[in-house]
């Protein structure tokens, strides 16, 4: 920047503002890579974020259950995020060489396939939310020995990056030809982004993060490397050994993750990475073992730290990599729920309810309860702890008196109803019940909700006052590679003042009561969309063999 651009910078009010001594202060950088939007925040060492720019990008969603991303436009959205946060950061008197390193935290599952010559992205990224996969995913379950969780901590289901690179190497002409030509690279967002704000193809910084790695079902949750048996299994129809697969490093680290190659903040390093959920876990301060968080954004994540050793889950749940940050992993029991601020997002937009969501709350505070309403929003199947990939939308109990009230206090509710599920399988893996529970997320932010979550769950839910826990994750996670934080006893205090306590106030008979109601509901959501997956997956099969067919009988009439 110009001097005479630093000096416009500093004005505010029509008062020059002075840049402060970067020597004097110290402050670390946070992407954060979500599912509908893109924010870059600056933390300093207390945990506040002192600037922070958002930008939404499209959603796409080319067929019912479909659901992708533009991978260019996430790179772009993330550069974007930085100059804006950069600029406040600025203005505000503090000066960019303050900011000793940067983090990234990212939407998980999401899968991008690319060239790794030219770097061309081949296909839009398919979202974790995605359901295309059902009958694949149904295809691969009824294989011999497909239970791997012992192995990778994860069930077959359309969740894991695994299934969704199976569908664009059968479906997409692009990566097909890549993967034939030995280019073709495989990456979650975090991949993604790491090679490209390393500049490309012309660096090749070509690795993932083992929080993410975890997600995908190739890599081995002990030995932290891909697993031969996950690849050898994958392998049945195209060889997962042709498809390059990034290096897994560990979350905080100070070498493999490079450096920003353009904008700005060029030549600042990026020292840590975590997938969204573990770093929101660490954002909340979840270091112990017993230690909960549940996040309610788009969709709603609950993780339990359960050591230094993996618990693999009998009742539903996932086995996944809560951080490392030292070569050792600590593991983390996760129920994943697919749809929460979408819901809300779904009356607004879908359905015309509100013009912003605070107002969903407030419409569900215009009834005393739910009317008899329970609203199974199963838009995406269900996950944990049920992993039901047929099951649709589905709502029960409407009568004459229905209101758009009772819709939106069921929609809340069906969050609430799911972490009590989650929370009930964690208690039967662990044989521990939790004597509270942190939250995040934009949906945290409906007290109505979260009372109705304390109420439900029956222990007090724990709302801190900064928020933005995931990308403070990400934050801590960088500053413990770079030195700007030593142990997590000097994040003792960190975001712990005017925290607010949910307690229960139901009675546990009434709890229960409205429960046992929700399970009701679950159970006759099943089945609406089996039938036609099956179909869909019989006539897929039928154009993969003929296709498998005419490629062999070019390949002999070669011969």
């Amino acid at each position: 920047m110009s001097g005479i651009a630093d000096k416009i910078s500093n004005l505010v009010g029509g008062q020059q503002k002075p840049t402060v001594d970067p020597s004097t202060e110290t402050f670390v950088g946070s992407i954060d890579q979500g599912t509908t939007s893109t924010r870059f925040l600056i933390f300093d060492t207390k945990g506040e974020p002192v600037a922070i720019h958002q930008e939404e990008f499209k959603q796409i969603y080319p067929n019912p259950g479909w659901h992708e991303h533009d991978p260019e436009e996430i790179v772009q959205s993330v550069e974007n995020c930085i100059e804006g946060a950069l600029k406040q950061f600025e203005k505000d008197g503090h000066s960019r060489e303050s900011i000793k390193t940067i983090g990234i935290t990212n939407q998980r599952e999401t899968t991008v396939c690319w060239d790794n010559k030219t770097g061309e992205s081949l296909y839009n990224g398919i979202v974790w939310t995605d359901t295309r996969t059902a009958a694949l995913a149904r295809e691969l379950k009824a294989r011999p020995n497909s239970d791997k969780t012992e192995v990778c901590g994860l069930p077959i289901s359309t969740y894991p990056s695994v299934t969704k690179l199976l569908w664009m190497l059968r479906n997409v002409e692009k990566v097909k030809k890549a993967y034939d030509a030995g280019t073709l690279a495989f990456g979650t967002i975090d991949a993604w982004l790491i090679y490209k704000l390393n500049g490309g193809p012309a660096k090749n910084i070509f690795i993932t993060e083992c929080t993410n790695a975890s997600r995908t079902m190739f890599m081995d949750i002990r030995s932290m490397e891909y697993s031969d048996e996950m690849l050898d299994f994958f392998s049945y129809e195209f060889d997962m050994r042709k498809v390059h697969l990034p290096k897994i490093v560990r979350s905080a680290d100070t070498e493999h993750f490079g450096k920003l190659e353009t904008g700005s903040l060029k030549g600042w390093p990026i020292t840590g990475c975590l997938g969204d959920q573990s770093a929101a876990l660490v954002g909340q301060k979840g270091f112990d073992p017993g230690a909960a968080k549940n996040t309610y954004g788009t969709g709603c994540f609950l993780l339990y730290n359960v050591g230094d050793k993996p618990v693999i889950s009998k009742h539903g749940l996932l086995a996944t990599i809560a951080y490392n940050f030292d070569g050792k992993p600590i593991y983390a029991l996760e129920g994943s729920i697919a749809v929460a601020g979408s819901g809300v997002k779904f009356l607004m937009h879908n359905l015309g309810f509100e013009q912003q969501s605070h107002k969903i709350t407030e419409l569900a505070e215009t009834v005393k309860d739910n009317g008899g309403l329970v609203f199974v929003t199963a838009f995406s199947g269900l996950f944990a702890p049920y992993w039901i990939d047929d099951a649709h939308g589905t709502m029960f109990g409407i009568t004459h008196h229905t209101e758009r009230g009772h819709i939106a206090r069921a929609t809340l509710e069906a969050v609430c109803f799911q972490t009590k599920a989650i929370l009930d399988a964690m208690e039967k893996d662990s044989g521990h019940k939790l004597a509270e529970l942190k939250v995040d997320g934009g949906m945290s932010n409906s007290a109505l909700c979260m009372q109705t979550q304390a109420d439900l769950v029956g222990i007090p839910i724990i709302r801190p006052k900064m928020r933005e826990t995931t990308a403070l994750g990400a934050a801590i996670a960088a500053g413990f590679a770079s030195g700007v934080w030593k142990d997590f006893g000097e994040l003792k205090e960190v975001n712990t003042a005017g925290q607010t306590s949910f307690e229960p106030k139901m009675e546990e008979k009434e709890s229960k009561r409205m429960f046992k109601r929700w399970e009701k509901a679950v159970s006759m959501s099943k089945g609406w969309i089996a039938e036609d997956q099956a179909e869909q997956g019989r006539e897929e099969d039928s154009k993969a063999t003929l296709e498998s067919a005419k490629k062999d009988e070019e390949a002999a009439a070669k011969i």
